[in-house]
């Protein structure tokens, strides 16, 4: 009755798991799992996004292989998870293209604008060997309406195609009558997101290959996530600089925006590359191939966004600020339009599954 191998295989194990229950104690997933004495294909999406891979149940489980039971919910619940941003994706076209050429598809994107905004420049009599400095000096080779429109555009079709597919797994992983914003339930939801609860492996962090638990990956999210809300806050200012006082870019050090930039950028360097290195220390056997390549596209643009960004600003005062500017728009821009595809949207997905979590454990107690 599932349409995939996947799903199928994770209504298996969850069937299995909740005769056992020995891991219900690990994080939320199987106590989300025990409500249930069936699994349609939401509940197993849904689980799946609850799931943090910490690795906590594979160690654990008397019935992971060799047994014949052939027992590996991390493995098998992030391969589930994988095929959910595709499956629940707008436009699906478009997650095709990305799930199948990652990386590959978001690099030429990023070096395509970049090629774009540097003949731009060129029309325009930029000289790339001068030296521009001054309020408005971004805005004196790139007009601030062409960026404003190039990035705005981007920007929207990714803020509506994100809300038209987490609508569409909410619908799917249980009521849709039931709003996601009632307030005790999100309330808490926001907690778990926040502090990453359940990236502990029931408290003594992640497994890796040589099976000893760390809270590397939870420090690493932390910086990662909150580098770019850091980010965003930079932009956000920034915005209100420009279009309320009229307050032109770029600004000084001690500036607000820049301060936001400096740090959050700083976070997107170190906690990335921490991923990264995380990754290639994790048990082999904990791991799925599916959506491996977004998830990688997505870990690297946001590094290269970080580095392009901070160089942009240590060297804008330099004759290689506008090859830093057309570069790091166009990582930018490939960022914004990948966003809904890759591993950007498993955090809406996973929040969403913290909020109908907690709005289960509400209605059980």
């Amino acid at each position: 009755m599932h349409a995939t191998d996947a799903l199928k295989e994770a209504d298996r194990l969850m069937t299995v798991c909740n005769s056992c229950r020995y891991c219900e104690g690990l994080c939320a997933v199987f106590p989300a799992m025990e409500m249930r004495r069936a699994f349609t294909s939401g509940d197993l999406n849904y689980l799946a996004n609850l799931c943090h891979a910490c690795g906590g149940c594979y160690t654990d489980c008397q019935f992971s292989p060799p047994h014949e039971f052939n027992v590996n919910v991390p493995r098998t619940l992030a391969t589930v998870r994988a095929q959910s941003y595709a499956h629940y994706a707008w436009p699906g076209a478009l997650a095709v293209l990305f799930r199948r050429n990652g990386l590959f598809v978001t690099l030429a994107t990023a070096a395509s604008v970049a090629l774009f905004i540097f003949a731009f420049m060129g029309a325009g009599g930029a000289h790339f060997g001068e030296a521009v400095q001054g309020t408005g000096a971004f805005y004196r080779i790139m007009p601030h309406e062409l960026i404003a429109w190039l990035f705005g555009g981007v920007f929207t079709f990714g803020l509506v195609a994100l809300a038209l597919s987490l609508r569409h797994f909410w619908r799917d992983i249980g009521d849709a009558a039931e709003s996601p914003l009632a307030p005790r339930p999100l309330w808490q939801a926001i907690k778990d997101a926040g502090s990453l609860r359940y990236l502990d492996g029931g408290g003594v962090g992640c497994y890796n290959k040589d099976e000893k638990p760390d809270d590397n990956r939870r420090f690493y999210h932390h910086l990662t996530f909150y580098g770019f809300m850091l980010c965003f806050a930079a932009t956000s200012v920034g915005a209100l600089y420009h279009f309320l006082f009229e307050w032109e870019a770029p600004y000084p050090w001690w500036d607000l925006p820049v301060v936001l930039g400096t740090l959050g950028g700083l976070g997107l360097v170190v906690g990335p590359i921490g991923l990264l290195r995380a990754k290639r220390q994790r048990d082999p056997a904990l791991l799925s191939e599916a959506g491996a390549g977004m998830d990688k596209a997505f870990t690297v643009m946001l590094l290269l966004t970080a580095v392009s960004g901070l160089l942009l600003l240590v060297l804008r005062a330099t004759p290689a600020m506008n090859a830093l500017l057309a570069i790091h728009l166009g990582i930018v821009f490939a960022l914004f339009l990948s966003l809904p595809y890759g591993r950007f949207v498993h955090g809406l997905y996973r929040f969403a599954a913290l909020v109908r979590y907690a709005q289960e454990r509400a209605r059980d107690a």
